[in-house]
Formats: C-alpha cells, structure tokens, sequence
C-alpha cells in the first residue's frame, strides 16, 4: 500500500482525494451507496500506484505514504485494506 487514510478523515469525508486520484482508487465517492454509512474514505491497497495527488489536496491532513504514517494510526493500514476485502 503506497498511500493510507488515517484518523483525521474520520467525520470529515472531504472528497478533494477522490477527484484527485487519477486511478479511482479512493472510496467511497460521495454518489456511492455507502458513503452516508462509512465514516471515513479508504485508499484501495492494490490499485494505488503511489503519485501521491491525494495529499496536498487534503483539508485535514489525513493522508500518509505509508513509511510516513504515525505510529498511533498504524492500524490504519489495515483498516483501509480491510475496506477493500484485501
């Protein structure tokens, strides 16, 4: 996983990322069925290709490469894949 969505996305749901990522990657889209259930967005582990144009558009810095994610979010990672059944 090259990018993960970690805690700050939490009750936010900006989704600057979503438009920005070239490889629809990141989920859900404000159209989907389940973005009113979910409480945050979610990188796709397998199809993020790692160009890294989700972050600078981030309003609450919620997105990290994943050799920079913080420890306390660690569980992130997972959480991002577990989204994806990945």
């Amino acid at each position: 996983m090259a990018y993960v969505i970690a805690e700050p996305c939490i009750g936010t749901k900006d989704a600057a990322c979503v438009d920005a990522c070239p490889v629809d990657c990141i989920h859900p889209k404000k159209d989907e069925t389940d973005f009113a259930t979910v409480e945050m967005i979610y990188i796709d582990p397998v199809e993020c290709i790692d160009c890294g144009a989700c972050v600078p558009v981030c309003p609450v810095s919620a997105i990290f490469a994943l050799d920079d994610l913080p420890e306390k979010w660690s569980n992130f990672t997972q959480i991002n894949a577990d989204y994806f059944k990945r």
